[in-house]
């Protein structure tokens, strides 16, 4: 029997659906009406368990609909586009993490490239209405004039995940030019909240402080990052599905394409936080302070990251609305409980 609520919503496909973006988004689109179809690999970079935690949300709600697989799997993209017909692609699935990119550059050639053909090459044969496809900030890699703007030239990556991205914005324009795709990029700045990553620096200082181990602060502190919390973002991802790219710019700091239905857009909170006031915010939020080892910068790393969103408010008038304190008192809050106090 057809369930009333998903009889005749339109379709989402959303890769990586169990990661932490991903899930989000998953649900605000649920929320809003939209029949989800979900593909992701549960693979173990980081600890699968909570992927499926992630995962186990979403499964009991009404229009939800999970495959579990590779993208770079041949022919499953395929069936998936030719089986549900998406409105709307939402591709966040990835290798992610700029340090184990240095480490492990075979499982970015396989997630994020071929991944990402076998992801256009569905949808040439399958067209939705929109493809928001994710990249991040470090595509600006060794840019020193900040905010980083859209229409910036994007040609120094710093890391392979960053390499990886890039070949991502440009195999999606060369589709988009050549089969009319409408295809937007967003490119997250440091995403943070409840239910992240394990890999990023906030979720292993809120472990070790709370293991009264030391944390690894990096160039010694000198770092800035425009944080961005997830809910903010995920309001910024849905808003987007909607701004779909045509042959009109919104001024001349629109990055559309003049070739190809094709746009970037920044996701950030255009405001730039110290890694130490963002470390104190996290100490605040724990009552507790942190051992700090104070060492050099890492490889493929960059001291400061700022978004200029002047694109993405022309776009979907969408603001940045949490403050640190108040995203890192609820991550904080999401860690204690799914790890009932013990951060084991």
């Amino acid at each position: 029997m057809t369930d009333p609520v998903t009889a005749s919503a339109p379709v989402a496909l959303i890769t990586g659906v169990a990661g932490f973006i991903g899930s989000h988004v998953a649900h605000a689109l649920l929320d809003a009406g939209w029949h989800v179809v979900g593909l992701d690999s549960l693979n173990p970079y980081y600890d699968p368990a909570l992927k499926q935690a992630r995962l186990n949300q979403l499964t009991p709600r009404p229009g939800f609909s999970a495959e579990i697989g590779k993208l770079e799997d041949p022919g499953r993209l395929m069936d998936l586009f030719a089986t549900h017909r998406p409105t709307r692609v939402i591709h966040l699935a990835a290798q992610a993490g700029v340090r184990h990119s240095i480490d492990a550059p075979r499982d970015y050639l396989q997630a994020n490239l071929i991944g990402t053909y076998e992801l256009l090459e569905a949808a040439r044969a399958h067209p939705p209405e929109h493809m928001l496809l994710a990249s991040t900030s470090s595509v600006y890699g060794a840019n020193t004039e900040m905010p980083y703007r859209e229409t910036d030239k994007v040609d120094t990556q710093m890391s392979f995940y960053a390499a990886t991205k890039k070949a991502n914005e440009a195999m999606a324009h060369s589709y988009a030019h050549l089969y009319g795709l409408p295809v937007t990029m967003f490119r997250f700045f440091t995403v943070y909240g409840p239910w992240g990553r394990p890999d990023m620096a906030y979720f292993k200082f809120t472990r070790a402080i709370l293991q009264s181990e030391a944390i690894d602060v990096y160039n010694n502190g000198e770092m800035r990052r425009d944080f961005t919390y997830i809910d903010d973002l995920v309001r910024a991802i849905v808003a987007l599905g909607d701004a779909v790219p045509g042959t009109t710019p919104v001024g001349d700091h629109d990055s559309l394409s003049p070739v190809a239905p094709f746009r970037a857009v920044n996701i950030g909170n255009n405001s730039p936080v110290a890694l130490m006031d963002f470390i104190r915010a996290i100490e605040k939020a724990l009552g507790k302070d942190a051992q700090k080892n104070m060492l050099p910068m890492q490889p493929g790393d960059v001291p400061a990251t700022w978004a200029d969103t002047t694109l993405l408010r022309d776009l979907t008038d969408v603001e940045m609305i949490t403050d640190v304190d108040t995203g890192v008192r609820r991550f904080v809050e999401w860690y204690k409980g799914y790890h009932h106090d013990d951060p084991a």
